[in-house]
């Protein structure tokens, strides 16, 4: 059952890797089409390439590393702030800021956790 189950993912994971970079390539062309470049489509393309990172590091580990979601995670919520009208509510913006601040401090924890200055032991049980 198990090899079944990582063939299927490893499809999956080729899936993702196709249509993303027919997304990446479709993004190119609207800007190409309409000779216009904004952030919001360097943050998408950003996006893109994120992906495209994450499903390689799966192909070559069977593993995704937890940071990669995240760092697409903060990507796309500023590219929410940015693709916001100037009109909208202040405190949408807040709240948004705060959620990339939150994702940003999971991320140093993360990143901190195997750090030698925290030494925290952990077995397999604990995981």
């Amino acid at each position: 059952m198990e090899p079944i189950i990582k063939k299927f993912q490893l499809f999956g994971a080729i899936v993702i890797f196709i249509a993303t970079g027919f997304a990446f390539f479709i993004e190119i062309n609207k800007m190409f089409v309409a000779r216009d470049v904004q952030l919001a489509d360097l943050l998408l393309l950003f996006i893109y390439l994120e992906v495209v990172g994450m499903v390689l590091s799966f192909y070559g580990s069977n593993r995704i590393r937890l940071t990669y979601p995240l760092f697409i995670a903060i990507t796309a919520l500023a590219r929410l702030m940015i693709l916001q009208q100037k009109n909208m509510d202040l405190t949408a913006l807040v709240y948004e800021g705060g959620a990339i601040l939150l994702v940003a401090l999971a991320i140093l924890v993360l990143r901190l956790r195997r750090s030698k200055l925290i030494r925290v032991q952990l077995s397999k049980d604990d995981i």
